[in-house]
Order: C-alpha cells, then sequence, then structure tokens
C-alpha cells in the first residue's frame, strides 16, 4: 500500500511539473541548474543537466526540482545481541524517496526571496536506527515509525537573501535553489533569513556534499561531528552573514534548536536555546597548479542538553532502572565543536577530499548524529577519463568515535536518538557496548542516462555499527536514480 501511494504521489509530482513548467519554459533558455557561486572546486559537477530547460538568466524567476529515489538492503550479518536502537542483523531493504520544487523570485537587483517545498516517502532500513553513520542521508526526512512527523508535503526552505555590493566587478554566480542572480559581485556581503539548511551554508564540499549525486552515508556527506542546528527533517530558523573577497570568505550564522533531541519543534525563545556558526574559506593551491580549498569551522549550541556522566551517576546511585539522558530539569548545558574541510584538485580530472571533526562529547547528542569525533578522506573521478564526460565515482572512508562519557553511557545500557544495543529491560552482565570507532568505507557510480536522468549503484561497509565490536559487519549494497527536473 505504501509502495503505491509514493509511486502515486510522484507520478503525481511529474505531470503536475509538465503542466505547469513546459509553457513557462517554452518562453525560457536553457540553463544548467546548479547551487552556489562558481568555484573551480566544482568543475565536474557543472555538468548536470535538466529534462527540462529552465528560465533564462535574465528573468527574474527561478523554477526547478529534483526527485531521488534510493534502495538499499543488507544480508543478514554477525550480532551477538541486539537492543532497541540496534540496526537489524537480519536481511533487510528499503526504498526512500525525496521530491523537492525550488522556487525563487528575484525582488530587486540585490533582493530575492527563495521558497522550496519537498515531499519525502519510503523508509531507511531498521527504522533509521543502530548506525552512527547511517547509511542514506535521505532518511533524515522521512518520518520514521513512531514520528510524529506528517507524510503531507512540507515547506523546506524559505529565506531572504540580501546581496550588499562592495566592488565593481561582477564573478559569474549559477542560478539554483540558492540564489536566483546570474552574477555577484565579487567583493559583497551576502545575508540570508529565514527557514534555511544550516549545511547549505557551512561545510559545503563539491566532492563529499551532494548525497543526491555523490555519497550517501551521514558521515562521508557531512562532517557526523558537526552537531548543527536542526529540525528533525533537517532544517531551522535562522540568519546568516557572509562576506566573500574572492579568495577568502567568512560567514556567521545564529540558529534556532530543537526543544527536545531530533525534535521537530524549535525552541523560540533564545535564552533557553540558540547556536553560533562561524567558518572561514580560503581558496589556496595546496598543488602547484591546482586549486584547493580549506575551511575552518566551528560552533556552539546551547540547549536543553543532558550529560553523559550526570546519566550515568543516577543510575548507579539507582535514581533511575537504566541511564537515561532527558531524566533531568530544565537546564542550559553547551556542546561546541572544530572541523576542517579540505578539497583539492588533482592531475587526471580527480578531487579528493578530506573532513576532521570534534565536539567536546559530555553533552547528549542534539541535533544529526551520534559522533564526537570523526575522520573522513575520499576522492572523486571525472567520467571524462573514460569518455563519459556527465558520469562521476568515488570512494571515501569514514572513521567516528565518541567521547569516554558517551561510551559509558551506552555501555551501561543508556540509549541515544539513534543507537545504543541495549534498553529497557536489557542489560548484559558485561556492559551493552564493546567499544570500537565505527568505520564506513563507501564507494559510488553515478552514470548519466539521458537529459537530467541519472542512476548508479552505491556500496557501504560498515565494521563495528553503533561503535560496537559484538556486532557487523555490515554491507549494504544500493542502487539510485535520481531526477533534476
Amino acid at each position: 500500500m505504501k509502495k503505491r501511494m509514493m509511486i502515486a504521489t510522484t507520478a503525481a509530482f511529474m505531470a503536475w511539473w509538465i503542466l505547469v513548467c513546459i509553457p513557462a519554459s517554452a518562453l525560457a533558455q536553457a540553463a544548467t541548474p546548479a547551487d552556489s557561486v562558481k568555484d573551480a572546486a566544482a568543475a565536474a559537477d557543472d555538468a548536470t543537466d535538466s529534462m527540462l530547460p529552465h528560465f533564462g538568466d535574465a528573468r527574474p524567476f527561478y523554477v526547478s526540482g529534483q526527485i531521488n529515489v534510493i534502495f538499499q538492503t543488507h544480508p543478514a550479518f554477525h550480532a551477538d545481541y541486539s537492543g532497541q536502537n540496534s540496526f537489524g542483523p537480519h536481511y533487510e531493504k528499503a526504498t526512500s524517496r525525496i521530491m523537492t520544487l525550488y522556487t525563487g523570485v528575484r525582488v530587486s537587483h540585490s533582493t530575492e526571496v527563495l521558497v522550496d517545498i519537498e515531499d519525502a516517502a519510503g523508509q531507511g532500513m531498521s527504522n533509521s536506527l543502530g548506525l552512527a553513520g547511517y547509511s542514506n542521508l535521505d532518511v533524515v526526512r522521512i518520518p520514521g515509525e513512531g514520528s510524529p512527523l506528517s507524510t503531507a508535503p512540507y515547506l523546506a526552505r524559505a529565506m531572504l537573501h540580501q546581496v550588499i555590493r562592495l566592488s565593481s566587478r561582477n564573478a559569474e554566480s549559477d542560478r539554483g535553489y540558492m540564489t536566483t542572480f546570474a552574477e555577484l559581485p565579487a567583493r559583497r556581503i551576502e545575508i540570508r533569513a529565514g527557514l534555511l539548511d544550516t549545511v547549505d551554508v557551512f561545510d559545503q564540499n563539491s566532492v563529499g556534499s551532494d548525497s543526491h549525486f555523490q555519497f550517501m552515508n551521514w558521515s562521508t556527506a557531512q562532517n557526523g561531528a558537526y552537531d548543527y542546528a536542526a529540525d528533525t527533517r533537517g532544517y531551522t530558523w535562522g540568519v546568516v552573514t557572509e562576506y566573500h573577497d574572492g579568495r577568502y570568505a567568512f560567514r556567521a550564522g545564529e540558529m534556532l534548536e530543537p526543544k527536545i533531541a531530533n525534535g521537530i519543534d524549535m525552541e523560540w525563545n533564545l535564552r533557553k536555546a540558540h547556536a553560533e556558526n562561524f567558518e572561514f574559506e580560503v581558496r589556496t593551491k595546496l598543488l602547484p597548479k591546482k586549486e584547493g580549498v580549506v575551511r575552518l569551522l566551528s560552533y556552539i549550541n546551547h540547549a536543553n542538553m543532558g550529560i553523559y556522566r550526570d546519566a550515568v551517576a543516577n543510575f548507579k546511585a539507582g535514581l533511575t532502572p537504566l541511564p537515561e539522558i532527558t531524566d533531568h530539569p530544565q537546564q542550559l548545558t553547551v556542546k561546541y565543536g572544530f572541523g576542517v574541510n579540505i578539497e583539492q584538485a588533482l592531475p587526471a580530472n580527480l578531487r579528493a577530499f578530506a573532513r576532521w571533526g570534534w565536539n567536546n562529547g559530555k553533552t547528549e547528542s542534539w541535533a544529526y548524529t551520534e559522533i564526537d569525533s570523526t575522520f573522513v578522506v575520499g576522492i572523486r573521478a571525472d567520467g571524462r577519463q573514460w569518455h563519459r564526460k556527465k558520469d562521476r565515482a568515488g570512494a571515501a572512508f569514514a572513521s567516528n568515535a565518541i567521547s569516554k562519557d558517551h561510551q559509558n553511557y551506552l555501555h551501561d545500557g543508556g540509549l541515544g536518538f539513534l543507537i545504543g544495543d541495549g534498553g529497557p529491560g536489557f542489560l548484559r552482565p558485561s556492559g551493552n557496548l564493546n567499544y570500537g570507532r565505527e568505520q564506513d568505507m563507501e564507494y559510488y557510480y553515478t552514470a548519466h542516462l539521458w537529459r537530467g536522468l541519472y542512476a548508479g549503484p552505491d556500496l557501504q561497509h560498515v565494521n563495528n555499527p553503533g561503535y560496537n565490536r559484538d556486532r557487523g559487519p555490515i554491507l549494504i549494497p544500493g542502487f539510485r536514480i535520481h531526477m533534476e527536473l
């Protein structure tokens, strides 16, 4: 029944798109959709085609869309035991589908409004639990079992974008869901305010940030230790200010936090919760004659987060039957972290990337995932090498860890919002965590089939799922179909 509803919704969306956009596009010029200001680091992705022509650069409107379908499965794997939040050890399969309508209108030569509508359906394996680096980034948008989220389409982004010119020279820009402008001042200030995705602006990487064409794993496509402000679907309200000066950029953002961990309701009282985000970016040549980018990230979260050490102390004192991170009075605690994000062009149309991330790991994992430190390295190959210029392939390795306090909490039977191999009524005498770093290896190939239609396989290998040596390894093959409309 769910599959029939998902197919029907997809068909209705495509029919609506054809009826609305073909008459408008008859007057428009063809354009290549892109998401940000052009830069050498994103050259291979500039080749993305679309199914339908878009409005020309001179027009003050932008309309586009995408459909992303991911099928994943895994065979049975070894598990000494399983708990409430464990990744299921028996054969599973699951399909997710995300559809997004991107719209934008230019109000003046320096002001625009961007609004996106999204529809998410399907599911993730094991109800999207059991892996800190979960295998499908799209499932953050999808209601799981018991989720309070509606299955109806929802508002994903709604932001005002203001550009303040600081120089007479312009830089070319690609129209996309983040801007309708075909050109932007080379030196400028940009202000975004409204409903947005924090990682649309912070921690971007042309090799490892697009789960619709590149890596799917949460800890590969994004910095897993970056517990960025977001609701259950990955969006938040906030204000971001950016300064661009050719080779350098600096951005700062103030965001709302959810009322509870991974919650859908945001805390609008800034005295109770808020988040600061900072990033410095420099374009540099780490290798002679090869472009590269280095981004340095810092963030501070203030929210009603529990403290792992306190939860364990309460359990050992007999105050709670198991460690419970949410069993505390209203309080304002702080989580802070840092990140390094590097991408570098290599010979033979290759691009490499690396991320390092760390947070203090004392307080509850709040909005993204349960990773306190991470290191990721990967590479992407451009299909020009084998005469398929719009294809791309990649491989990446991610190694994730949690703090000692976080380990002790899980060992004694505590549950996070994503992982925990113990739970109520389940406590092994030796503990519920034989700790080891969770390590993920991912390979993908994305083939251009026709116009805006892309498809290809993905393969992930996970060691120590949920940081537990008593479970796994897991092999997760998948297949992705993507359509740019």
